[in-house]
C-alpha cells in the first residue's frame, strides 16, 4: 500500500476516533477528566503507528493536539464545537438530555430572531393583530414579572402569525422618571448616561430571551423625537381649554428647600435626604381637565366586554356621573379680584337657584397665595359656617352669590366646594335660612309627580331631565363648566418639579401671560444639567440660558416653564406611535393608526388597571375628538397577568427580611441560624429589598429558554399569581413533557428509517380504529387549544391538552407509526401547536419530521421551519354529525357502559332498545332479567332500563 495512501487512512481513522471519544459523556473528579489516561495511550499507539509507516510529524502533531484539546475538561459535558443535533448533523438525535437541549436552542436562537424580530410593509388589505405588553421603565435588569408578562405576549404573537395575521408586538422604554434623577444625586452619573446605559442592558437581556419584538418600531420616551409629540399633544389640549393651573398641594422638605415625590417621603412622613419633617405647601401646578370626558368614558365602559374585573376598577375610579361643575368669577367687598373658582353641584339643573357657595376650611384659597386668603382666614369662624364678604359669579347665570366657609372639615368624597342649592338640598336651604340668604324656588312638582324648572330663564318649563341636558352643554359651549363627571374624580395634575421629564412647553410673559410654545419651535428640549444635589427649585432653574427665552408672541424677555411633565402622560399615548413610530410630520399617520388600532391584546400589571388606563383612555377619546383617530377606545381585550412570588424570610421580632441562606429549614418551623429566633415564612412579589430575588438570566443558564416559558404558562393561568417553586409538578411536569415530545418523533424517525415503506392498507381493523381515535383526539386537540389561545388565553389548559395529545400518541402501537397516517399528522399538528409557546424545541423536532422520506402527509408545508406553518384546523368532517351516536347505558340507574347506535336510530326507542339487548353489553346485563321498565333521553344520549332484582 503507499504510503501516501495509508497516511490518509491513519488520518482519516484518527479524526473519526477524535468525534466518536469527544462525543462521550465526561466526568469530572477531584480535578481530572476520568479516561484521559486511557485516550493518551490510544493515541500514543496512534502515533507509534505513524511513524512505522513514516507520517508527517507536522501532521500529525496537528491531529494529536486536536484530539487532546477536546478531551480537556469543559464546563459544558460536551463540547461546544461537537455537532449533535440534526440541524447540524443530519443525523437525528435520539436522546433529548441536558445537551442536546443546549445544542438546540444555540442552534434556533439566531435564526428564529432573524425570522421574527422586524416587520414589513404594512399591508392594509391582511387582517391585522395588535398585541402590546406594557413597555417598562429602564431600571437596568429585568425581573421574572418581566418574563412573565413577555413570555405572554411573545406567545401570542407567534400564534397569531400562524393564524396568517399581520402582527404588529412592538417595544420600548417609559424612560423618563424620578430614579434616573436620584442615581444623579447619589452617584453623579447623568439621567440619560444612567438611562441608556440600562436600556441597552436591558435590550441585550430581551435578547437573550428569544421575544420576538418589532424593535424596527422600538420608542423611547426619554428621547426628544418622542417627547416633541407629547408636547404637540400637550400643545393641542391647550388651545382646546383642557390644561389650566392652579395651587395645589406638594410635599415640601423645608430643609433642602425643594419638592418631594411621594415615593421620596418614608413612612414616617420625612425627607428621603435630609431627615426633615415633609410639609405641605401650596404651589402653582400644571393641570388637565381629565373630568370633561368622564361621562364619556364612564359610557363607553359598556362597549368593552373583555376587560374582565377591570371594568369595574375603571367604572369606580370614574365614579357615577350625576353632576358637575359651575366656573365662578371672585370678588371681595364687590371688587372683582381675577380669582377663579369651580364649585361641584349634584343638581346641575337647578343652577338658577343657588344661594351660595360652600368652601371647607382646608380649602387652598385660606392657605396658599391667593389675594383672598387674609380676608378669609379673618371671616372665618372655627366649628360654624361662615358668610364672608368675599362673593362668587356664576359666570354661565351671572348670578352673584355669598361665599361660605363650611363648618365641615370635609364633603362628600374628594370634594373641597359645592353649590347650596335650597331647592334641592334641605340642609342648604337650613344654611341659607340660619345665615339669612335669601334663594328662589327653581324646582316645582306636577300633579302627575314629575318636576319641571322654574324662575330659570329660558329653562324655564322643561323638565329637569331636559333642563339638565341644555344647561350643561350651554356651560360647555361657553366653556365655563358643564361636563359631567362624579364627585370622586379629581383633574389630572401633572406639574413635576423635576428635571428628568418632558418640559411644558409654555412661556410665561409679563405683558402676554402664559403663552404655548409654537408648534414650529418643537420639540422644546431639556438642556444639559451637570449638577444635581436634590436641593432648591427644580434642576431646570440652575440653566439661565435655557429658561431665559424671547416671548413668542412680543418678543420681549420671558421665562421658560420649568415644571416637567408626569411620565404618565409619556405612557397616555405610546400605542399610537407604535404604529407610525418614524413618522417626522406629526404623531402618527391616521390611516395606519386607523388601520393598527385599537390594541386588540393589552397586557400588564393590575397595578395598572385604574391610573394608566384611565389617562391612556382620555387621550384616544381626545384624539378621536380632534379627528386624528377613527377609534375612541384604545384597547379591546385586556390581560391582566398576576405576580411572580416567592418565599420571603421574617424576622417576627422586627419584621427585618432574611436571605434564605440565612435560615434553619431542617426543624419543624424555620428558625434564624445566627439567633434561633422563628421566622414568618410567607409568600411575596419578588423584590431585591426582601431577598426572594431570581434572576432571570441564571434560570435560562439552567433550565433553558424553552423550559421556562413553558413552565410560566403552564404554572398557573395568566391572571393568576405564581408561587415560585421549581420542585412542584410544574417544572419536572414541563420538562418530562418535553422529552416525550422528543421520544415521539425519534420513534416515528425510527420507525421510517427502519426499511420497511409505510403502507396505510396494511392496518388491521382494530388498528384503523386506533388510528380514527388519534384523528378524533388531534382535531378535538386544536378545536380547544385554539379557543384558549383565543378567548381565555389559558395557556396552562392549552399545555394539557397538548399533553394529552402526546400521550395518546405515546400509546400508540408500533403498526400504526409505521404505516398511519393520522399518526403522523397527529404529531406534526402537535409540534405545530408547541411552537408559540416552546419555539426552539418545536423547530428541531420540525425539522427532524420534515426530512423523514415516505410521508404520507403532504398537506404540510415541509419545506418551511415550523413557526411559518399555518395554524392547524380541525377537518370539516369532524365538525359534520357523526354517523353513529354514543349512547350511555344504565341499569337500575347505575351506569354499566355503553354502545354504539346509527344516529338516525337514536332517537327511536324501540330501536335502541333492541340494539342494546343485541350488544355484548346488554347480553352482560340484561340477558335472563325481568326489565320493568326503559327510559331513552335522545337529548342526552341515554338509555336507563329498570329491572327485577
Amino acid at each position: 500500500m503507499p504510503r501516501e495512501k495509508l497516511h490518509l487512512m491513519l488520518a482519516t481513522f484518527l479524526s473519526i476516533r477524535i468525534h466518536i471519544c469527544s462525543r462521550m459523556r465526561f466526568s469530572k473528579i477531584n480535578g481530572k477528566v476520568t479516561q484521559m489516561k486511557r485516550m493518551d495511550t490510544i493515541a500514543l499507539r496512534m502515533q507509534s503507528v505513524c511513524q512505522r509507516v513514516g507520517a508527517c510529524s507536522t501532521c500529525l502533531n496537528k491531529q494529536l493536539n486536536g484530539f487532546l484539546t477536546l478531551l480537556k475538561w469543559q464546563k459544558s459535558p460536551v463540547p461546544a464545537c461537537i455537532r449533535t443535533i440534526y440541524s447540524e448533523t443530519g443525523r437525528w438525535e435520539k436522546n433529548y438530555g441536558l445537551e442536546t437541549r443546549r445544542r438546540v436552542e444555540s442552534w434556533w436562537f439566531p435564526r428564529i430572531k432573524e425570522q421574527f424580530c422586524r416587520i414589513s410593509e404594512t399591508d392594509k388589505s391582511r387582517p391585522k393583530f395588535y398585541v402590546l405588553s406594557m413597555f417598562p421603565y429602564p431600571s437596568g435588569k429585568l425581573h421574572m414579572g418581566h418574563v412573565r408578562v413577555y413570555t405572554i405576549s411573545d406567545t401570542v404573537a407567534r400564534f397569531q402569525k400562524m393564524r396568517g395575521m399581520q402582527v404588529l408586538n412592538p417595544m420600548g422604554w417609559d424612560a423618563f422618571g424620578l430614579p434616573a434623577e436620584n442615581a444623579a444625586i447619589e452617584h453623579g452619573l447623568h439621567p440619560a448616561s444612567w438611562t441608556q446605559s440600562n436600556i441597552q442592558h436591558m435590550r441585550d437581556q430581551f435578547d437573550a430571551l428569544g421575544l420576538s419584538f418589532t424593535w424596527e418600531r422600538e420608542v423611547t420616551t426619554c428621547l426628544p423625537e418622542y417627547y416633541r409629540w407629547t408636547q404637540y399633544l400637550f400643545l393641542k389640549l391647550f388651545e382646546s381649554g383642557m390644561v389650566y393651573q392652579k395651587e395645589a398641594l406638594v410635599n415640601w422638605d423645608p430643609v433642602d428647600q425643594t419638592v418631594l415625590a411621594n415615593e421620596q417621603v418614608d413612612d414616617n412622613g420625612c425627607s428621603w435626604r435630609s431627615g426633615a419633617k415633609v410639609e405641605q405647601k401650596y404651589l402653582k401646578q400644571w393641570f388637565i381637565k381629565t373630568t370633561a370626558y368622564a361621562k364619556a368614558m364612564f359610557d363607553a365602559l359598556s362597549d368593552l366586554p373583555e376587560w374582565y374585573g377591570i371594568k369595574e376598577m375603571q367604572a369606580n375610579w370614574i365614579g357615577d356621573c350625576v353632576g358637575c361643575s359651575f366656573d365662578f368669577l371672585l370678588k371681595v367687598n364687590g371688587e372683582v379680584t381675577g380669582e377663579k373658582l369651580a364649585a361641584y353641584t349634584y343638581t346641575p339643573e337647578a343652577i338658577y337657584g343657588a344661594s351660595h357657595l360652600y368652601i371647607l376650611p382646608s380649602h387652598r384659597l385660606l392657605h396658599g397665595n391667593s389675594s383672598l386668603k387674609e380676608v378669609l382666614q379673618r371671616e372665618f369662624i372655627p366649628g360654624k359656617d361662615s358668610l364672608t364678604s368675599v362673593t362668587a359669579v356664576n359666570l354661565l347665570t351671572n348670578q352673584e352669590i355669598p361665599v361660605v366657609i363650611s363648618a365641615k372639615t370635609s364633603f362628600e368624597n374628594y370634594l373641597d366646594t359645592k353649590i347650596g342649592i335650597p331647592s334641592t338640598s334641605a340642609e342648604d336651604a337650613a344654611i341659607a335660612k340660619n345665615l339669612s340668604i335669601s334663594f328662589t324656588e327653581v324646582i316645582e312638582k306636577l300633579p302627575n309627580g314629575l318636576e319641571k324648572v322654574i324662575n330659570s330663564e329660558e329653562f324655564t318649563g322643561m323638565t329637569r331631565q331636559d333642563a339638565l341636558k341644555a344647561l350643561t352643554q350651554q356651560a360647555k359651549n361657553k366653556g365655563v363648566g358643564g361636563d359631567l363627571m362624579s364627585d370622586k374624580l379629581r383633574d389630572w395634575l401633572i406639574s413635576r418639579q423635576r428635571y428628568w421629564g418632558t418640559p411644558i412647553p409654555v412661556i410665561h410673559c409679563q405683558t402676554c401671560g402664559t403663552v404655548p410654545v409654537p408648534y414650529e419651535d418643537l420639540p422644546v428640549v431639556l438642556p444639559k444639567v451637570t449638577t444635581f444635589t436634590g436641593k432648591g427649585a427644580s434642576p431646570l432653574e440652575t440653566v439661565p440660558e435655557w429658561v431665559n427665552c424671547a416671548c413668542p408672541r412680543c418678543k420681549a424677555e420671558a421665562r421658560r416653564e420649568i415644571d416637567t411633565m408626569d411620565t404618565f402622560v409619556d405612557s397616555a399615548w405610546y400605542y399610537l406611535r407604535y404604529t407610525d413610530p418614524h413618522n417626522t410630520d406629526r404623531p402618527f399617520n391616521r390611516d395606519l393608526a386607523d388601520y393598527w388600532m385599537p390594541v386588540d391584546l393589552y397586557i400588564g400589571g393590575k397595578e395598572h388597571a385604574v391610573m394608566h388606563l384611565f389617562y391612556a383612555r382620555f387621550f384616544s377619546h381626545f384624539c378621536h375628538d380632534l379627528k386624528m383617530t377613527k377609534h375612541k377606545e384604545p384597547f379591546h381585550k385586556l390581560l391582566v397577568q398576576g405576580l411572580i412570588k416567592n418565599q420571603t424570610f421574617r424576622l417576627r421580632t422586627t419584621g427585618q427580611y432574611l436571605k434564605r441562606e440565612e435560615i434553619d429549614l431542617t426543624g419543624t418551623e424555620p428558625v434564624h441560624l445566627k439567633t434561633g429566633e422563628k421566622v414568618q415564612v410567607t409568600w411575596e412579589k419578588m423584590s431585591k429589598s426582601k431577598h426572594n430575588g431570581i434572576d432571570p438570566e441564571e434560570l435560562m443558564k439552567e433550565y433553558g429558554i424553552d423550559t421556562i416559558r413553558l413552565y410560566i404558562l403552564f404554572a398557573a393561568p395568566p391572571e393568576q399569581d405564581i408561587l415560585w417553586d421549581t420542585k412542584t409538578d410544574a417544572m419536572p411536569g414541563v420538562q418530562r413533557w418535553q422529552v416525550r415530545l422528543w421520544t415521539l418523533v425519534t420513534k416515528l424517525v425510527e420507525a421510517r428509517t427502519s426499511g420497511t415503506t409505510p403502507s396505510p392498507e396494511v392496518l388491521s381493523k382494530k388498528e384503523k380504529a386506533e388510528a380514527r381515535r388519534i384523528w378524533e383526539q388531534k382535531n378535538l386537540v386544536i378545536s380547544e387549544v385554539t379557543e384558549y389561545f383565543t378567548k381565555d388565553h389559558l395557556f396552562n389548559a392549552a399545555i394539557s391538552r397538548l399533553m394529552s395529545l402526546s400521550n395518546v400518541l405515546h400509546q400508540a402501537s408500533w403498526p400504526l407509526v409505521l404505516h398511519s397516517a393520522e399518526y403522523e399528522d397527529a404529531l406534526a399538528t402537535l409540534c405545530i401547536m408547541v411552537a408559540p409557546m416552546a419555539p426552539h424545541i418545536a423547530s428541531e423536532m420540525w425539522k427532524g419530521l420534515a426530512h423523514i422520506e415516505n410521508k404520507l402527509c403532504t398537506h404540510h408545508n415541509w419545506s418551511a421551519d415550523v413557526l411559518h406553518q399555518s395554524w392547524p384546523r380541525v377537518d370539516p368532517e369532524y365538525l359534520q354529525p357523526a354517523d353513529v351516536v354514543e349512547m350511555a347505558v344504565l341499569v337500575n340507574n347505575r351506569a354499566c357502559g355503553k354502545v354504539f347506535v346509527p344516529q338516525q336510530a337514536a332517537r327511536n326507542f324501540e330501536e335502541v332498545h333492541e340494539l342494546v339487548l343485541q350488544s355484548e353489553l346488554g347480553a352482560k346485563h340484561l340477558q335472563g332479567r325481568t326489565i320493568k321498565k326503559a327510559f331513552l333521553s335522545p337529548r342526552t344520549a341515554l338509555i336507563n332500563f329498570l329491572v327485577q332484582e
